[in-house]
């Protein structure tokens, strides 16, 4: 179960009034929405996975869960429509983790945002590009949580990957689990990896993704929260 009782809010966060806007990520103008919360204390930028985009339900699910919880979010298509027609783009790892860079950098352009700590979400394949996107962005990313990813596909970028990294893994998933619990063994930073009793690869099942968003918003709470003053999140 989701906990949402004032202990899993960050000390000095108060109010979810929000500043929502549709925005283009250059240089190629990628479509995504930009939502900040009143007094927001972090920001994450999500990669979805192959087949997907920035109107995945799930991701919009945990942003919003996020945002309630004074959490920034930035959730942007990291292919155009043309691009997308060819399958091959959704598993171009290092062209998915540039296009996260890219929307990392026009974060740090906009007022808004630039100071806020940043995490990444990555969701399947979009898990290796915001890997591979930390481990070239290691003063900017403080921390990264993948749902049911591919972090194996981020290949020698998982041994540079010192930002603190929890891996969520659906119980019945189970070829994701080994490729997950192969690519923890590389990361260099903090890490864990959670599996979610029961579930399959896009969580679905009943508590499921709510399971999801409270491990993820734990994750990000204690690592950009200021003075880590959420308690160190624990594999279950």
């Amino acid at each position: 179960m989701s906990r949402t009782s004032a202990d899993s809010v960050p000390r000095g966060y108060a109010g979810k009034a929000y500043g929502s806007r549709d925005v283009r990520i250059p240089p190629v103008g990628l479509a995504g929405s930009l939502q900040i919360p009143k007094n927001a204390y972090a920001l994450v930028a999500f990669a979805h996975g192959s087949g997907s985009s920035r109107l995945s339900p799930r991701n919009m699910a945990v942003a919003s869960a996020l945002n309630d919880r004074g959490i920034a979010t930035l959730l942007f298509d990291l292919l155009t429509p043309v691009e997308e027609a060819d399958r091959a783009n959704v598993f171009d790892i290092p062209l998915l983790a540039d296009r996260l860079v890219d929307a990392v950098r026009w974060l740090d352009s906009q007022a808004s945002v630039a100071e806020l700590p940043l995490g990444l979400f990555g969701a399947s394949t979009g898990a290796a590009a915001a890997l591979v996107a930390a481990a070239k962005l290691p003063r900017r990313v403080g921390a990264v949580v993948s749902r049911g990813g591919r972090p194996d596909l981020a290949g020698d970028a998982l041994d540079q990957v010192h930002a603190p990294t929890l891996l969520i893994v659906g119980g019945a998933d189970f070829g994701v689990i080994d490729l997950n619990e192969h690519a923890l063994a590389r990361l260099r930073g903090p890490k864990a990896l959670q599996i979610v009793p029961r579930a399959s690869h896009l969580f679905p099942e009943p508590g499921a993704l709510e399971a999801v968003i409270d491990h993820a918003a734990r994750w990000f709470q204690h690592y950009l929260a200021p003075a880590h003053s959420v308690p160190t999140p624990r594999p279950q």
